[in-house]
């Protein structure tokens, strides 16, 4: 058996106002994730289900942990390969489906992730390509949903020895 590894959070609701739940629109979506030694993330439903649209849902969340594990796979298992990443921007999407009743699911998620490297040693879209597919079969995240997570990286771009060299200001 591997190594067990366990994570605790605490998810207090914050949106009981004066009448808690009395009715579905009497109470608000609003609550905190808080861990120890770590700012608090406020949270709250998607604006679909009136939650306010300036907190981070849930849905919003499991987003952007499979965007953020990926990542820090492939950063690892770049540098392994010595291919010298400077840049990484994600903008992830998932889809969710509600059916009548209610009750919803996931039914994928879309990375799509573009990376820049370091032009010290060759590299091409196939080469990140595999790093890629590696990052994802190693993400514990994507490994543990139960729908399809894709990923669709843009073209890489290599950072050449010029485009490190400062431009002067003209004052």
């Amino acid at each position: 058996m591997g190594i067990m590894h366990t994570y605790e959070a605490t998810v207090r609701w914050t949106g009981a106002g004066e009448h808690g739940t009395t009715s579905y629109t009497a109470y608000g979506r609003d609550h905190e994730i808080r861990a120890d030694g770590k700012p608090p993330l406020l949270g709250s439903s998607d604006a679909a289900f009136r939650g306010d649209p300036t907190r981070w849902s849930p849905e919003e969340l499991l987003v952007a942990a499979l965007a953020q594990c990926h990542m820090l796979w492939f950063l690892h298992l770049a540098s392994r390969a010595g291919v010298v990443v400077t840049g990484y921007v994600d903008e992830p999407f998932g889809t969710m489906r509600v059916e009548a009743a209610g009750a919803g699911q996931f039914t994928t998620v879309v990375l799509r992730p573009r990376v820049t490297v370091r032009a010290t040693s060759p590299v091409d879209d196939e080469t990140l390509a595999a790093v890629h597919r590696s990052a994802g079969e190693h993400c514990f995240i994507k490994r543990s949903v139960n729908f399809p997570v894709r990923t669709e990286p843009g073209p890489v771009v290599v950072e050449r020895p010029d485009d490190l060299v400062a431009t002067p200001v003209e004052v």
